[in-house]
């Protein structure tokens, strides 16, 4: 018998149950997404010559992804909670599906940033598959499965890393495109066929003046953000696209605590547990993004420089597997640890680990096996991390609100790696020699600024309530599927 979720998120009759192949499709989905979101990066410069794009238009093949992604991840995540998890994911995947069909037949430019806004739609994948996992799954498994859903998501970004130099090399970047279809076409296939649709649904209608209010501000922030490096961060227009958005998302919270039925409800960030899992995943979506551009960097200088190493795209990207290695074993890891211990532990080691990555390499990157040793340290920490976010988050909000709060924390990430892409990039452009090459400098100033932001991390981390606490809050406020009370273990506190 299937089960129907009173308001507050209690259940009522027996959990329906889900099997592996349900965590199948929805792992190939989020991969698929994952992957598209990294894959492109390295071979920008491919791109642009193929389309005679020149750099600063070709970066819109990135910015569009971006944009589109913030944008319609909460409004699909609040509509999943709504009308049902698994047709808005339908949806999504065949928006992937589309945008990605498009982008590998692009013929110029204008058709490729717009199928690149079409791929942004399945930013929703993380919060909905989180939804329905655990909505479907039988409670005592949806701490490990989510774990692995949410470090698929960083193992995805490391995979698109490794994979694009061979793959340009040896075919072309239309197969960054082709490559990826195949597995959104499985989990689309997998969502129509193998999937039940949830009964858990939080009916009402969507909140369109919140919507287009925080649209305006996602988007005005996040292109100054992706835009500033090129456009430079004195120039009026990202003076004026940083204010209007701080303005416009300040606009969206008076908004959201006044109607009744708000996109994103303000109460939920109100709960320790969510807003500093929102910290943290702010913290390490900067963190990640910052791995990304600067061990690759390091890794292709020419050696003659003293301290690059001379490796080929394809040859650096082979350095980060063992970052995704990492997140793979340390992904479901965080979900048993999550089970047994609750969130905490698991995100309280993943960013001290991911202060260690960075760590390493400001204080010494002159070989490579402290590069390998960071790569290490960041996978596990992410890995464990970003599988304990969103455990946290689903342990202290009602199961019907689900969508829209895994939405707002997809957000924070998304923003924490357009912010860790630009100021690395900046880091780099102003430590540059004669010949424009970056300077051994800019790396250990890029490597210690991303430990310095990794430290907020840990803070936040201490930040979330302990054990019990978490327990008594999250019955208060009505979460109706929690797991037994795990065992406590004094991890540090930071606040009452």
């Amino acid at each position: 018998m299937t089960q129907t979720l009173e308001a507050d998120g209690s259940a009522a009759v027996d959990r329906p149950r889900g099997g592996s192949m349900l965590v199948l499709y929805l792992s190939l989905g989020g991969l698929a997404f994952a992957v598209l979101q990294s894959l492109v990066a390295p071979a920008l410069g491919t791109i642009g010559r193929d389309l005679g794009a020149d750099t600063s238009s070709v970066s819109w093949v990135i910015t569009a992804y971006l944009l589109s992604a913030s944008v319609l991840t909460p409004i699909l995540g609040r509509l999943g909670d709504m009308i049902g998890k698994r047709k808005v994911l339908i949806g999504v995947l065949i928006a992937l599906g589309v945008g990605t069909l498009v982008a590998a037949l692009a013929p110029n430019l204008a058709v490729l940033i717009v199928a690149r806004a079409l791929q942004g739609a399945a930013g929703a994948i993380l919060p909905l598959s989180i939804g329905i996992v655990r909505d479907e799954m039988p409670r005592d498994r949806v701490a490990v499965i989510v774990g692995l859903l949410s470090a698929i998501f960083g193992i995805g970004a490391g995979v698109g890393i490794v994979a694009a130099g061979p793959i340009v090399e040896h075919l072309s970047w239309h197969w960054l495109f082709w490559l990826p279809l195949a597995l959104v076409v499985v989990a689309l296939l997998g969502a129509v066929f193998g999937m039940k649709e949830s009964p858990v649904r939080t009916p009402g209608k969507l909140d369109v003046p919140g919507a287009g209010i925080l649209s305006v501000g996602l988007v005005a922030l996040l292109l100054a953000i992706s835009k500033g490096q090129s456009w430079g961060w004195g120039e009026a227009k990202t003076i004026g696209l940083l204010a209007l958005g701080v303005v416009a998302l300040a606009a969206f919270v008076l908004v959201e605590l006044r109607v009744r039925e708000p996109l994103v409800d303000m109460r939920l960030m109100r709960v320790r547990g969510v807003w500093a899992t929102d910290i943290v995943s702010l913290i390490l979506g900067f963190a990640m993004f910052g791995t990304f551009l600067l061990v690759p960097t390091l890794l292709q200088l020419p050696a003659m420089t003293g301290y690059g190493f001379g490796k080929s795209v394809s040859q650096s990207g082979l350095f980060l597997l063992p970052t995704v290695v990492t997140m793979v074993i340390f992904g479901p890891l965080a979900g048993i640890l999550n089970r047994k211990y609750g969130p905490k532990l698991p995100m309280f080691l993943g960013a001290v680990f991911v202060v260690a990555a960075f760590a390493v390499p400001a204080v010494a990157h002159g070989s490579l096996w402290q590069v390998v040793l960071s790569g290490v340290l960041a996978g596990a920490g992410i890995g464990l991390a970003f599988a304990a976010m969103s455990n946290a988050i689903i342990e202290s909000v009602p199961a019907t609100q689900t969508g829209e709060a895994t939405s707002v924390n997809t957000i924070a990430r998304t923003i924490g790696s357009s912010i860790g892409t630009a100021v690395v990039a900046a880091v780099i452009t102003s430590h540059t020699t004669a010949q424009g090459l970056p300077t051994d400098d800019a790396f250990t100033y890029g490597f210690g600024a991303c430990a310095v932001v990794a430290v907020i991390a840990v803070a936040a981390a201490l930040a979330l309530p302990s054990a019990r606490r978490r327990h008594d809050q999250a019955v208060a406020a009505g979460v109706g599927d929690l797991p037994p009370e795990p065992a406590e273990l004094h991890v540090p506190h930071l606040g009452r």
